[in-house]
């Protein structure tokens, strides 16, 4: 009785083990016949098998399976989002596993999962056009474990950490990128964004630093850096990248209007010198004619003050009629600034401001009253 027992387990076994194998043969002949829902849920039984989950053929037939329904536009559809290109990926790199990149199963397997990284990176793309991006990031996860060296992966994965606000595994995957040499001034730019985002302005500047190492004649990197010098009060330090900023792009009007804007509080000859600069290189800078024109009106302005508020004996010794005839001087030389900061901008208020008061010092009363009613024309 025993020896007949234990042959009856031994064909129970042997029948078990058959059927599995059945299992896998009938996936096979069903995929062949384009019956991909029915072979699908031949392999999907066949890998829940101890037997046949460990041989290397059971994994790859999974893998062209759900490889070949991610393409087919009626089976295709029972997929969700990137769960074919996540189980053909799952399933090719088991057989490599099982069976080496040198064995039957292995050496097809491997080959297929090169293919599949353009799935994998599409997969990613669908996710993320969903607004789907945690499943947006394990595609391209996947995509990275297919082509660890190709860069197009990490991108799109930083783009959709981004995209749900994860911003430290973005700055993980942009700093990954700089790792592998991927050169680009927009990466730069999204981490410098990243800071903002965060308010980390020694983040920020921690960036632009760099990215003017990689780009050290990069305008823009220029400019932020200057601007993060002059936010933090350290102005010297500001006028110097400016001035390497105008070394590296002369015909930039906006860079020598910043320079004046610097200047104007406290030095503001070298204010006027960047400003005319600016209009040279642009005459319709509308913040550079303003400026110049203000500039010079207030010379004369603070000539006229000057002599109003003396005594006749100090005016007569100091010869105010000549300081009140050098401020005309100056706010005529103000009149044309003025005038056009006014033609480029007809609303400024600030321009217009000026301009009256300029008609005004020079005597001009019926231009000064035609600013005024354009000051106060209804809108």
């Amino acid at each position: 009785m025993k020896k007949i027992f234990l042959t009856l387990v031994a064909a129970a076994a042997l029948q078990t083990a058959s059927a599995q194998t059945s299992a896998v043969t009938s996936a096979i002949l069903n995929q062949r016949n384009g019956l991909l829902d029915k072979a699908r849920a031949d392999i999907d039984g066949a890998v829940l098998n101890a037997k046949t989950s460990a041989k290397a053929k059971t994994w790859y037939t999974r893998g062209e399976i759900y490889e070949q329904m991610i393409s087919n536009p009626i089976f295709g559809k029972a997929l969700k989002p990137g769960e074919g290109t996540k189980a053909a990926f799952e399933s090719y790199s088991k057989a490599v596993e099982l069976d080496g990149k040198d064995g039957e199963f292995g050496k097809l397997a491997a080959q297929k999962l090169d293919n599949l990284y353009g799935l994998a990176l599409n997969a990613g793309v669908e996710s993320y056009n969903g607004k789907n991006y945690d499943e947006a990031l394990n595609s391209y996860r996947m995509a990275q474990q297919i082509r660890p060296q190709d860069t197009t992966a990490y991108l799109y994965a930083a783009y959709a950490a981004e995209a749900k606000q994860d911003f430290t595994s973005a700055k993980d995957t942009y700093s990954k990128l700089l790792g592998m040499n991927y050169k680009s001034p927009a990466l730069y730019g999204r981490l410098l964004q990243i800071a903002r985002q965060e308010k980390n302005d020694a983040d920020a500047m921690k960036v632009v630093q760099q990215a003017l190492v990689a780009y050290p004649n990069n305008k823009s990197f220029m400019i932020e850096e200057a601007n993060m010098y002059l936010s933090s009060g350290r102005t010297v330090e500001a006028i110097g990248k400016l001035e390497k900023a105008i070394a590296v792009d002369p015909s930039n009007s906006n860079l020598y209007t910043v320079l004046g804007s610097i200047y104007q509080a406290k030095q503001p000859d070298k204010a006027l010198v960047a400003f005319k600069k600016a209009i040279e290189v642009d005459p319709n800078n509308f913040d550079a004619q303003y400026n110049i024109g203000v500039i010079t009106y207030n010379k004369g302005a603070d000539l006229f003050k000057k002599t109003n508020n003396m005594s006749d004996a100090a005016y007569k010794k100091a010869n105010g009629d000549k300081m009140k005839a050098e401020g005309r001087v100056y706010i005529q030389s103000a009149l044309p600034y003025l005038e056009k900061a006014v033609n480029i901008q007809q609303n400024d208020k600030g321009a217009l401001f000026a301009l009256q008061a300029a008609y005004t010092a020079l005597g001009r009363n019926a231009d000064a009253e035609r600013i005024n009613a354009k000051m106060n024309a209804p809108k």
